[in-house]
């Protein structure tokens, strides 16, 4: 069973159907035994990187998050789910992530229309289970103003171009973070999904 945390940031829906859609059981849960109990996690979310990190806490969220990434289950996190697993964010200020990936979280380049909203392009840095049958150059769905800026470069498995090429995929091991919204991304986000449930 894929575990969809809810924690109140929204978005959970769309990504149940998107993993029904092809063929995987996904659960929208608040319940962090529920979680634990999951053999893989999505953390989804739209919406301020601060207040998503007060409510994960409140859920009791971030213990469970990082007991399921140090058991080596599949892991993914989508949009505001991706920043999240970095250390820092400077939206609103300055707040701590869930340090899964190194780096920090930024604002987009002055002069750049945010938020960066539509169909984009992926350029592949590296082979990556969650792009098996995804092409060089394929377009997905881009809503956000901020993005992942990896301390370590060996984590971005794509860049996106938009004012300055950026991390739209990020990978290490059993954990996946993605910038755009693979559930709006027509059959090639649906592949990602297919792709992450397949995992083992």
């Amino acid at each position: 069973m894929i575990a969809v945390i809810d924690y109140g940031m929204g978005n959970l829906r769309s990504v149940q159907k998107g993993f029904e859609k092809v063929g995987f059981a996904a659960e929208i849960t608040a319940d962090p035994n529920t979680v634990r109990k999951a053999d893989k996690v999505v953390l989804p979310g739209v919406g301020a990187f601060g207040d998503a990190m007060t409510n994960l806490r409140d859920a009791g969220m971030i213990e469970v998050i990082r007991e399921t990434v140090k058991a080596g289950k599949p892991f993914l996190g989508i949009c505001l789910g991706l920043q999240l697993m970095f250390d820092t964010s400077e939206e609103g200020g300055f707040h701590q992530g869930l340090g899964i990936f190194p780096g920090r979280v930024r604002l987009l380049p002055p002069g750049l229309k945010v938020p960066h909203m539509g169909w984009n392009q992926i350029e592949i840095q590296k082979a990556d289970p969650i792009l098996k049958g995804i092409p060089e150059g394929s377009a997905f769905y881009f809503v956000h103003s901020y993005y992942a800026d990896p301390a370590d470069p060996k984590v971005t498995t794509t860049l996106t171009e938009y004012g300055i090429r950026f991390t739209s995929i990020a990978s290490s091991e059993n954990v996946f973070g993605i910038q755009f919204h693979p559930e709006k991304s027509s059959s090639l986000g649906l592949h990602i999904l297919k792709n992450f449930g397949e995992l083992k």
